[in-house]
């Protein structure tokens, strides 16, 4: 925030909004050196209507974006910077989180659902269940994605099929379907009264709806789902003027720039060149590598996905990505659920005040599992247990399940490419945490770097932004990327201990799975499930008590 010092050297500016699952953000960067100069921060809040299920107000979201763009300019208007300096805006936003709105009355039809949401397990069983050879891979070749819970168009069915606002308004074409991006980019740009409905290459392949080779919705796929094409928003590059701003102090300013979250860390790492990787601990954690311009498809449960596409006549690449649903949430769940910890900071302290898990392991799969296993039917698990074992152990095993889950993603990765990462970039809120960051490079046995400046997903955002064409205030020429200062961190346990506490964790992963199943259960009765209802059981229950009423009898009859 020293930025008010030097403001006559400052060159053009960009902002980046970050709208994330837990927060949203604003941020404003010097596009010449990549320097923070102000942000503003504003929680968002979830809802959990039922078990699985996971919510948030759209209206709320929009609003947090508003309310961090107004703080900020006037932050940054206290630091004597003129905002009149900011020459584009970037989004980057949590991806397949779903909304669909009503085009006449810019109304929300729903709650947003979020990613990590799983009511539309069921919808998902019953389309797996529809393919030849029941195979979660059948539109693999199309998508790069598996058929699961977390990608938007199960989301988007099951609103079609249990709202009947939605329903309506699809019939009557008065819909619009978006992710976060697409909702917040058609609003900035005037809403109903001629608000741009689009979204960029990155968001869009994480639908299952969109064709990752001609880059483009397809209607094989659309029709496979039910979901009518007109609903869907224009696919844009992820730089390109798509709109201005149509109210409030950055009234005017093109929005420019769009990636899905994950992206945009790529984009901020810098990661251009093939083989690159960086891994972002959020409320999930998402390990990408760069692979280039042709898509690779995984052996090892991995998704094919597009990076980047940065310019309307830009080719675009691809990564390779591992999804882990539960990393910050686990924090969060410690916190809000159990009580055990007042705050993040909290969680490092008590974690390293004993140093070791005492052979505890913990599974969150709270949304069932993600990469590389895609089993929705796991659920969480806290396992080796002891009489000694306390809150501390319980602590230090959640950072390590972290690190445990990064760990089985950077393996399928190494095995997938065939080039084993030599270290591993990182960023993300959790990397503040440098015990877990510690336990990162001891668990991957590689180093393990950590940018002195954090933000490089909203990094990601400006630059893609300040890059478009008719705006072109930020190169992205490597020679003249700022260099990024870093902190690295050396594997400092032996290989073998490493490995063996792998294979305790892995351990206890399959112990997770198959816990939940939407098979309906038999009851008898006021809730009271009859021992009679399995057969087996009921037999087993029957001879044994013929076999005690037999032995009493012989055991009344006197000897001769």
């Amino acid at each position: 925030m020293a930025a008010s010092s030097h403001r006559i050297m400052l060159g053009p500016l960009v902002a980046a909004i970050d709208q994330g699952t837990s927060s949203t953000r604003f941020l404003v960067f010097n596009s010449k050196t990549s320097e923070l100069l102000s942000h503003h921060q504003v929680e968002i809040k979830q809802s959990f209507p039922k078990e699985g299920w996971v919510e948030e107000d759209p209206k709320e979201i929009l609003q947090s974006v508003y309310e961090c763009m107004e703080r900020t300019c006037e932050k940054l208007t206290q630091l004597n910077i003129d905002i009149s300096n900011i020459k584009a805006i970037g989004v980057t936003n949590q991806r397949e989180t779903t909304i669909v709105w009503d085009k006449e009355t810019g109304e929300p039809l729903y709650n947003a659902i979020v990613w990590l949401d799983l009511r539309t397990q069921s919808t998902v069983e019953h389309l797996i269940n529809k393919t030849p050879g029941r195979n979660k891979n059948h539109l693999k070749h199309k998508t790069g994605l598996p058929i699961s819970t977390y990608f938007s168009a199960v989301k988007l069915r099951w609103l079609m099929d249990n709202v009947d606002e939605v329903r309506e308004a699809v019939v009557s074409h008065r819909a619009m379907f978006g992710t976060v991006d697409s909702w917040l980019i058609w609003c900035l740009t005037g809403g109903k009264s001629g608000g741009v409905h689009c979204t960029d290459v990155t968001n869009a392949s994480r639908t299952m709806l969109f064709n990752i080779h001609t880059m483009d919705w397809d209607p094989e796929l659309c029709k496979y789902f039910g979901i009518p094409m007109e609903v869907l928003p224009r696919v844009r590059s992820s730089s390109e003027i798509y709109g201005l701003m149509k109210s409030g102090a950055l009234s005017g300013i093109p929005i420019s720039g769009c990636l899905g979250d994950q992206s945009a860390a790529l984009v901020g790492q810098m990661c251009f060149q093939d083989g690159q990787a960086k891994n972002t601990y959020g409320t999930g954690c998402f390990l990408l590598r760069n692979t280039g311009s042709k898509p690779v498809m995984s052996d090892h449960g991995l998704l094919t996905t597009v990076a980047y596409k940065l310019g309307r006549d830009k080719p675009a690449c691809y990564a390779l990505e591992g999804s882990v649903a539960i990393a910050g949430a686990v924090v969060r769940w410690l916190q809000d659920n159990l009580g055990i910890i007042g705050s993040s900071e909290e969680l490092e302290k008590l974690a390293a005040s004993v140093g070791t898990s005492y052979g505890c392991y913990f599974v969150p799969a709270f949304s069932g599992l993600y990469a590389p296993y895609w089993e929705p039917s796991a659920r969480g698990i806290i396992c080796g247990l002891t009489q000694f074992t306390n809150k501390s152990h319980l602590a230090f095993a959640a950072l390590e399940a972290v690190c445990f889950q990064t760990r089985e993603i950077m393996d399928a990765m190494n095995q997938d490419s065939g080039i084993p990462l030599t270290q591993l970039q990182v960023d993300g809120g959790m990397t503040s945490n440098r015990l877990l960051m510690q336990l990162q490079a001891d668990i991957l046995c590689i180093p393990v770097v950590k940018p002195s400046m954090p933000e490089t997903t909203a990094l990601g955002a400006a630059m893609a932004a300040g890059a478009a064409e008719g705006v072109s205030v930020w190169s992205l020429n490597p020679e003249d990327l700022s260099e990024v200062t870093s902190e690295k961190f050396e594997p400092q346990i032996n290989t073998e201990e490493s490995e063996f506490r792998y294979a305790r964790w892995k351990k206890a992963v399959q112990k997770s799975m198959n816990w939940e199943t939407t098979e309906p259960v038999y009851e008898a009765g006021e809730g009271e499930t009859s021992i009679f209802s399995s057969v087996p059981l009921g037999f087993y229950i029957m001879g044994s008590m013929l076999m005690l009423v037999g032995a009493k009898y012989i055991a009344a009859v006197p000897i001769p």
